[in-house]
């Protein structure tokens, strides 16, 4: 059966406060020795008793050594404190003047709190208008012309992309065509690749062939009524 919860309250018994503090005592000892070893840091610890009996541990470093370091780390960060709180000290007033000229000069802006103004401060602040004013009139139209250009950019990319729509449409058209009329198409590429009409004979292929060898050297595969023309003419 384990342990019950310790209730974290000044025992009031005497001897059972005793018997804690050294059991407490020898744990907590070991546990700043462990932490030194395992984890090669530097440790000091001082415990005084009840009784005002002093307990103390360091580690390899002597207990001299490391109280020098911490007074000299803790006055250091004192010193840093000290001078951190007199530089704000200082520079807090010239901060909030800072801020109160700032404010100031933005209700001028406004057109506020400009009844103790003189005519020079007027000019003075006149200027300062006019300077901003152009400021601002030179970045609104940088932002318009780049608007601009996107927006021609843009319109170049659409009509690209509408020709090439518009030609990938006109493709399509064309295999629709040949797909719809397939026996058209075939008539037109052998009208196309078919060879010369050779001659038509009435008394038939020996004859014309006769004939066409025989008169006046024409050697032709013309018809025999062209070539009786063409005698006749002669």
């Amino acid at each position: 059966m384990g342990r019950g919860r310790v209730e974290m309250k000044r025992i009031e018994n005497k001897i059972n406060r005793q018997v804690t503090f050294s059991k407490r005592r020898s744990g907590l000892l070991k546990k700043t020795n462990e932490i030194s070893v395992l984890c090669d840091a530097e440790v000091a610890l001082i415990v005084f008793s009840p009784n005002g009996k002093l307990f103390e541990y360091s580690t390899q470093s002597s207990m001299e050594n490391i109280l020098e370091r911490y007074e000299s780390y803790s006055y250091a960060e004192r010193n840093l404190n000290t001078t951190y709180k007199e530089n704000w000290t200082v520079e807090y007033p010239k901060l909030m003047a800072r801020v109160e000229l700032l404010q100031r000069n933005i209700r001028h802006f406004m057109g506020e709190d400009l009844d103790a103004f003189n005519l020079r401060e007027f000019q003075d602040l006149e200027q300062q208008l006019d300077i901003a004013l152009k400021r601002v009139r030179s970045r609104k139209n940088q932002l318009m012309h780049e608007s601009i250009s996107q927006l021609h950019k843009k319109e170049k990319e659409l009509q690209e992309r509408n020709n090439l729509i518009s030609k990938k449409l006109k493709e399509n058209e064309k295999k629709q065509i040949v797909q719809t009329n397939p026996g058209q198409s075939s008539t037109m590429s052998f009208l196309l690749q078919s060879p010369s009409v050779t001659n038509l004979t009435i008394g038939g292929p020996s004859q014309a062939t006769d004939e066409s060898q025989n008169r006046d050297g024409y050697n032709t595969l013309m018809p025999p009524w062209m070539f009786h023309h063409v005698h006749n003419k002669g």
